[in-house]
């Protein structure tokens, strides 16, 4: 299909504007500052920074928990819809690469060349407000897997969420000296690994654990009153969309070896194999075996056996821990800009400039590691990080973008087909945040009063709203303003009133007032 594109923008007959002159001219003398070079990378590394980047257990695990807000046929229409959108989306930006025979490094630098310095500053802000927001989350989500594992071999420890927080920082810091994206590789290829490991032992388990429950007593009916199942609707469509979340298409794309396109539409194509393989059995499966009683995160609904809560989360952290990575190197790039590609920096010292990244990257850190030390609470805000940051990068933007850029088929009636296709994606998904917003919104209001900043996991023995989650977005499956959380969904402690049906059984949901 995208072969067939014509390769003239559309605006080639027009004189440039002088803002997007001076946009792309700014982006050009940047790269030559900095000293752009070829990308090394095959299509095999760009699925795996692509599935890095994408199918993190945070993002998948509450499928299953959306499927039961929405029902059989919507939750699977609607899972299978969100998937092959972002696929579509996803390659428009590979198609995008070199699309005015310059090569366009950066998400914002590409957003430059076709809207000018006005979409050279906004995609920075959404991709900032995007890697920032899901940094910190992926830090609190990261520190509470590995107490979750600590707890699980020394019930009486004294260590604190605070404590693996900053555990998982130092370990990033040392990640981070790596010089860029492809230096990651094999990294994010032992990412992709656990990915697939994690969906697999949740898959496997929730099997288990389905066969085990009395099939009579498991039911897929719809929850609430009717405004409630509306709002738990709405919320679960967010968590669909948020799901595929990925806005470092282009940085990655620069890493791939040309022909860069074709490379990178296939990379995009693997990795999402693997998105569908993990995401679609374990939302299916999850959804299956509990029915409508299916936590928000799949591993509290999982009871036996307990070392699986424990592989789940170890692959957590390992999946996460490349993620983070991709995740910070926008910033990170900011500061190369302005510091390693001055002359200056990069003359006769060869220490410089790794003393330069190491000062950067550790105040960023820092920075990072102390907001999700003090505010476990943050993933309430997650949602309107998401909404604000994935949504214009993953939809709006390639849908839009590609229109502008010019890059349509020839024939009359798939352009039509095309124009329709991406306006319809721009406004379904931007209707899509503004729900979550909402939803996060209202959530926040309702809870702001149980907030603790430096709050460790559990200290009450009971999970309150201010308790982290590790999951990216799980805000949005909040239904009616307040979490249905599990007890137990870490496995820190045992359960005081399983309130179990039948044996195997999952816990009875439990509302927390």
């Amino acid at each position: 299909m995208f072969s067939e594109y014509s390769s003239q923008p559309l605006e080639s007959s027009l004189p440039p504007s002088p803002t997007a002159a001076t946009a792309e001219k700014r982006g050009e003398d940047s790269v030559e500052e900095a000293g752009e070079v070829d990308g090394r990378g095959t299509w095999k590394h760009a699925a795996f920074h692509v599935a890095t980047t994408i199918a993190t257990p945070a993002a998948y695990a509450p499928l299953p928990f959306a499927l039961a807000s929405l029902g059989w046929p919507l939750g699977v229409s609607s899972l299978v819809s969100g998937t092959l959108a972002t696929w579509y989306s996803s390659l428009l930006i590979a198609s995008l690469w070199r699309w005015n025979g310059k090569k366009q490094i950066t998400y914002r630098k590409l957003a430059g060349s076709i809207f000018g310095f006005r979409g050279y500053y906004s995609i920075a802000f959404f991709q900032q407000v995007a890697s920032l927001g899901n940094n910190i989350a992926i830090q609190i989500a990261a520190g509470s897997s590995l107490k979750a594992v600590y707890k699980h071999f020394r019930e009486d420890g004294a260590l604190t969420l605070q404590h693996f927080i900053i555990f998982f920082g130092a370990f990033e810091l040392v990640l981070s000296q790596l010089p860029d994206i492809h230096s990651l590789r094999w990294v994010n290829s032992l990412c992709t690994f656990s990915t697939i490991g994690f969906a697999a032992t949740t898959i496997g388990v929730a099997i288990y654990n389905g066969k085990k429950i009395d099939r009579n007593t498991v039911s897929y009916s719809l929850q609430g009153s009717s405004s409630l199942k509306i709002f738990k609707a709405f919320n679960a469509l967010g968590v669909v969309a948020f799901s595929f979340g990925d806005a470092m298409l282009p940085e990655i794309q620069n890493t791939v070896r040309e022909p860069a396109r074709k490379n990178m539409y296939k990379g995009v194509t693997a990795a999402y194999a693997i998105i569908i393989v993990s995401y679609w059995i374990l939302a299916f499966c999850g959804y299956w075996a509990f029915g409508s009683e299916v936590q928000a995160y799949i591993v509290s609904s999982l009871s036996v056996p307990e070392w699986t809560i424990v592989m789940a989360n170890l692959f957590a952290v390992i999946q996460i821990s490349g993620c983070y990575q991709i995740y910070c190197r926008p910033t990170y790039a900011y500061f190369e800009e302005r510091f390693l590609s001055n002359k200056a920096n990069n003359s006769n010292v060869p220490l410089r400039k790794h003393f330069i990244r190491l000062t950067f990257t550790s105040i960023y850190m820092v920075l990072i590691t102390l907001i999700a030390s003090a505010m476990p609470f943050f993933g309430d805000f997650v949602s309107i990080c998401g909404a604000i940051g994935f949504t214009p990068l993953d939809f709006v933007f390639p849908a839009i973008a590609y229109l502008k850029a010019g890059r349509m088929p020839k024939n009359t009636k798939l352009r039509h087909s095309v124009q329709l296709l991406n306006i319809a994606i721009a406004t379904w998904f931007s209707a899509v945040a503004v729900l979550g917003c909402i939803g996060a919104v209202k959530f926040i209001i309702e809870d702001i009063k149980t907030y603790k900043f430096f709050h460790d996991i559990r200290d009450e023995g009971h999970m309150s709203t201010s308790d982290p989650l590790p999951i990216l977005l799980i805000t949005l499956t909040c239904g009616g303003g307040k979490p249905w959380l599990q007890p137990d969904a870490w496995g820190l402690q045992k359960d005081q009133n399983p309130g179990i049906k039948n044996k195997g059984h999952l816990n009875k949901i439990q509302r927390i007032e």
